[in-house]
């Protein structure tokens, strides 16, 4: 309707006094009529506008009741959820660490899909920089239920699909989020060929109201929900060490608490005491916890100290079988297949990490290790050297550095190389994929079953870092890592445990 009004004003044939007694008749009609209208749209936007076609935003209130679906998990069982981050290695870190939590705290562990690197960043614990527990959360949500939609769900890839839990299976409980999802959102995710971007906009609500209650923003709910707002600002979160309560040794200090404006401190926390039977978070069937990442800083550990069970044997057992989580039969087998039947000959591995953070800054002391390594290896072996490279440096970069070099040099070395795009790759993941290892760990019966079929993918999911890894373990020359990667960490765990002798 168009509110629109002319003044009828003409100075021919009216006088002045006229003209003045008809604008303030108009004047005082439009106020009149302007008032009418601001009641009227008042009392329609309470009758008339229904809850339900506002815009939704994630501190609205949720479309899910303020309890629990009775469909998750069977009688008396509870959760842990936790907000996985960074790159692959801290990814597998932090999984560790909540296998270690959820056995502590007598909880089925939610696994988590691999997220895109990088694709949730936490911040810095050592400068009190970090995202807040809530915020974090709905980051990954997010990012995980991202990978389901978009004709995705064929690069969905789980952690339980690409590590070996089976010795796990009697001391922990495992749920895959997929599974989780579909009973704690009422959602069918039994899509043969994943989720597009036409999928319901309902349904994309319900997803998102679901992962805004899950994080926390809607606060915590008795018997249902905990969502713990600790984090490595605050906490380090220890067990049976008889030091619950005390300060840390690592505080911030007088420059950082000014300036970040900090008025907590960090306090060591027994987890079991804090979130287990008897407290708050022990009622609820769900609990939250933010990051789990942590490293040794400065005589302390970031977030998590937890190492030993001095009382408890069960956990003392469980925290020497997560120190090395093996990679399934399907990676093993090609890693290895690769090193006996393509390279064929003893060899050096080279993870040289060049573009990522710190590293992009550290070439010539990278490429020093590697070339003190091969100069040894020509003095005291036979000629070529045989190298496998696993590098972020793409091949086109690779002319005018010690990489290029050592292609040049044929008569001395030779250099393997294995590709995203290699049809051994391909084949590997496809394998991966129908072997559906995550949905073998199921601690409750669902209705999810996957995928009946293997789709036309996208896109599949990148596996090849874990593939080098394997590869670099069967080095029976040696291997060279760069310094300070948790890439090299990894690679120097799997030689240790000799995975490629098994």
């Amino acid at each position: 309707m168009d509110f629109s009004f002319t003044l009828p004003y003409s100075s021919r044939g009216t006088s002045k006094w006229k003209r003045r007694l008809t604008l303030h008749r108009n004047y005082r009609t439009l106020l009149i009529l302007a008032a009418f209208i601001i009641i009227a749209l008042s009392i329609s936007s309470k009758t008339l506008i229904s809850p339900s076609i506002l815009p939704i935003s994630r501190d609205s209130s949720p479309l899910l009741p303020q309890k629990c679906p009775s469909t998750v998990g069977g009688p008396g069982e509870k959760f842990l959820w936790y907000a996985p981050h960074s790159g692959f290695s801290n990814q597998l870190s932090e999984f560790k660490t909540a296998i270690l939590m959820a056995a502590i705290l007598n909880r089925t562990l939610i696994v988590p899909p691999i997220l895109d690197h990088h694709a949730v960043a936490l911040g810095s614990c050592p400068k009190f920089r970090v995202l807040d527990p809530n915020e974090l959360r709905f980051k990954v949500w997010n990012h995980s239920i991202e990978l389901l939609r978009d004709h995705r769900q064929v690069r969905y890839i789980s952690m339980a699909d690409i590590l070996d839990l089976s010795s796990l299976v009697s001391a922990v409980r495992f749920i895959d989020f997929r599974v989780f999802v579909s009973m704690w959102c009422g959602v069918n995710l039994n899509l043969d060929c994943g989720m597009d971007s036409s999928m319901n906009s309902s349904l994309l609500e319900k997803l998102k109201k679901c992962g805004s209650l899950l994080s926390g923003f809607d606060g915590n709910v008795d018997n249902c929900l905990f969502a713990s707002q600790e984090d490595c600002r605050k906490t380090v979160w220890t067990y049976q060490t008889d030091d619950d309560g005390i300060l840390d040794s690592f505080q911030a200090n007088d420059e950082l608490m000014k300036k970040r404006k900090i008025s907590f401190l960090r306090r060591r926390k027994d987890v079991y005491k804090a979130l287990g039977p008897g407290s708050a978070a022990g009622t609820a069937t769900v609990l939250a916890l933010g990051s789990l990442f942590t490293s040794s800083y400065k005589g302390s550990e970031l977030h998590i100290d937890i190492h030993e069970a001095p009382w408890d044997q069960r956990i003392q057992l469980l925290i020497q079988k997560v120190e090395f989580l093996p990679f399934v039969a399907e990676i093993l087998s090609v890693g290895k297949k690769f090193a006996l039947e393509t390279i064929k000959a003893p060899f050096l591995c080279a993870q040289l990490r060049l573009l990522d953070g710190q590293f992009k800054n550290h070439w010539k002391g990278t490429f020093l290790g590697l070339k003190q390594k091969l100069d040894l290896l020509k003095q005291n072996g036979s000629l070529p050297i045989h190298v496998f490279v696993m590098t972020d440096l793409p091949q086109l970069n690779r002319t005018g550095n010690y990489l290029g070099d050592l292609a040049k040099d044929s008569d001395a070395f030779k250099l393997f190389v294995l590709r995203e795009d290699d049809e051994l790759v391909a084949q590997t993941t496809t394998e991966l994929l129908n072997a559906g290892n995550a949905m073998k760990l199921q601690s409750v019966s669902s209705n999810f079953y996957g995928r009946d079929r293997q789709c036309d993918a996208v896109s599949l999911p990148d596996i090849l870092l874990y593939l080098e890894e394997t590869i670099c373990s069967c080095a029976s020359l040696g291997f060279v890592g760069t310094a300070g990667s948790t890439i090299a960490e990894s690679i120097e765990l799997m030689r240790k445990n000799s995975i490629c002798s098994k």
